[in-house]
């Protein structure tokens, strides 16, 4: 079997979109990345605010779908932050089910797609946004990895970052795992760096304080009436993009 491609575009509509149109063409675990992506979607119909030549846009397709691909937004996630970890040395923490956070605030986040029996794992990650551009925008609780940090990333990072990406999704022995026995094997991984635990959280017909994540990838509430089992919709975490 030939090795994964790479593949840089100077634009897209949404990198997303690239892979569903050019799935004929495209191999397992193919994928392709570009600084300016027009048209993206963010999970839950919401908008969605382009930075060209400021962040990274990749999208990486699966053929051979996964054993659980219902978990893949949060396998995708604990990838991308060991990415991150990588390129630039920060140490990025998972908010349920797959928003990266570094100090609290968000610097990527996942949007997973199924079509034609595969699977597509869109990441954007902010790079070099300033505060002002998130103010303008109005995400006062986004950051980039150069605010983070306090200094200007190198012209290259986005490559770097691609290509960081694509190891971890092939070369990572858990991720092997998680792709032919599920969640259950990326699970301490991603427990590890998931902030959600002990937390008070609001979801979609309820709250309660946060427990675990469980093999299946459902986050455990314990809630007024027993334990619920979240799988999916918003969470809000006490504490986190200012919920108080």
């Amino acid at each position: 079997m030939s090795e994964p491609r790479l593949t840089a575009l100077p634009e897209a509509d949404s990198t997303n979109l690239y892979c569903k149109a050019h799935l004929a063409g495209m191999g397992h675990l193919d994928a392709v990345w570009t600084t300016c992506q027009t048209a993206g979607r963010g999970r839950r119909g919401h908008a969605w605010q382009n930075a060209p030549g400021q962040a990274l846009y990749y999208t990486i397709l699966f053929k051979e779908p996964p054993a659980d691909p219902a978990c893949l937004s949060l396998a995708s996630g604990l990838a991308a932050a060991r990415a991150l970890e990588d390129c630039f040395g920060v140490e990025c923490a998972l908010k349920w089910p797959n928003d990266l956070l570094l100090g609290g605030k968000k610097v990527a986040g996942i949007l997973c797609e199924g079509f034609g029996g595969a699977f597509v794992s869109g990441i954007g990650v902010n790079l070099a946004q300033s505060e002002e551009f998130f103010a303008a925008a109005d995400l006062p609780h986004a950051v980039s990895v150069a605010g983070h940090l306090g200094r200007p990333l190198p012209p290259d990072a986005p490559a770097r970052l691609a290509a960081a990406l694509s190891r971890r999704f092939a070369g990572d022995e858990d991720m092997r795992e998680f792709y032919r026995l599920g969640f259950p094997a990326l699970r301490a991984a991603y427990l590890a760096r998931c902030v959600n635990p002990g937390r008070q959280v609001w979801f979609d017909g309820g709250e309660g304080v946060a427990e675990t994540v469980d093999d299946q990838g459902r986050l455990v509430v314990a809630a007024e009436g027993g334990a619920r089992h979240v799988f999916s919709g918003e969470v809000s975490v006490k504490g986190i993009y200012g919920r108080v």
